[in-house]
């Protein structure tokens, strides 16, 4: 027979348990860039079908419900001409740009893959390190999107070095998050550009569009529209945050903002807007 003090531990263990929410399977960093790899020479030959999806995936282009065998963006071989993806283990998502300039239709590409896990609960192999793609999340500019011209952020872009940044300097999965945040509420908060920690030397690309330093020409509220709809890839490696986003405070706008933290500093900036 269990003591009244043995009885309250029981029942306090029990309630713990009870309140406990399972965790997602995390995936591999590795697994999950392997993945993006594939995801890109499958863009390159015009074959996205052939990329390893759950029986119950899906497709979102530009923020609304698409089809993978009917969109053109990748219905054809794509000309690329960059391509850099970042992976998030505890969310099993990755995030990679395409940049097509020399193509016969150019398009700046912003696409998060989502795994279902690595526990095999999809009937994948678990040892793989990442299960099946789930979700296929793309914001797809291409001519007559905000500030287009492919070439010129090409030109930008591939001058950027997003090297790993040593495991004692990264920056926490919460502060790149609180970053990227602050980053799409400058528009509404009149406070958020002050909270974001700019680099004296970051750049910021948006569309075509360059600016150096970051902290020059930022919006400060104004708009009664939040920017919604947010979709996260963090990498602590990289020392990144990747959001995909409705951007509501300019109309409604499909949109991406990727930053790049430093040494506690906002690096880089690239948007990619429809």
């Amino acid at each position: 027979m269990l003591s009244s003090t043995s009885s309250g531990l029981l029942a306090s263990l029990l309630l713990l348990l009870s309140n406990t929410t399972p965790a997602q399977a995390a995936c591999n960093r590795e697994a999950l860039l392997a993945a993006a790899s594939e995801f890109v020479t499958a863009v390159s030959t015009g074959d996205i079908t052939s990329l390893p999806l759950s029986t119950n995936s899906t497709y979102q282009e530009n923020n609304k419900p698409a089809t993978l065998a009917n969109t053109p963006v990748f219905s054809q071989p794509l000309k690329i001409d960059l391509s850099r993806s970042t992976a998030d283990t505890e969310a099993c998502a990755s995030y990679t740009l395409i940049i097509s300039a020399s193509g016969a239709t150019p398009y700046v590409l912003a696409t998060q893959l989502r795994h279902a896990g690595s526990d095999g609960s999809d009937g994948s192999d678990s040892d793989a390190g990442a299960g099946a793609i789930t979700l296929v999340d793309t914001i797809a500019a291409t001519t007559g999107s905000l500030f287009f011209d492919a070439a010129k952020t090409l030109g930008y872009v591939r001058n950027e070095s997003w090297a790993d940044i040593p495991e004692a300097g990264r920056p926490s999965r919460e502060l790149l998050k609180q970053v990227g945040d602050a980053y799409l509420d400058m528009w509404t908060d009149p406070a958020a550009a002050d909270s974001i920690p700019w680099g004296t030397d970051c750049e910021r690309v948006e569309g075509s569009q360059y600016t150096r330093p970051c902290g020059a020409q930022l919006p400060r509220g104004g708009s009664e529209r939040n920017n919604g709809n947010r979709r996260y890839v963090i990498d602590e490696v990289v020392g990144s945050v990747d959001v995909l986003c409705s951007f509501d405070a300019l109309g409604s706008l499909p949109d991406s903002h990727e930053i790049r933290v430093e040494d506690g500093k906002v690096k880089y900036v690239h948007t990619v807007t429809v």
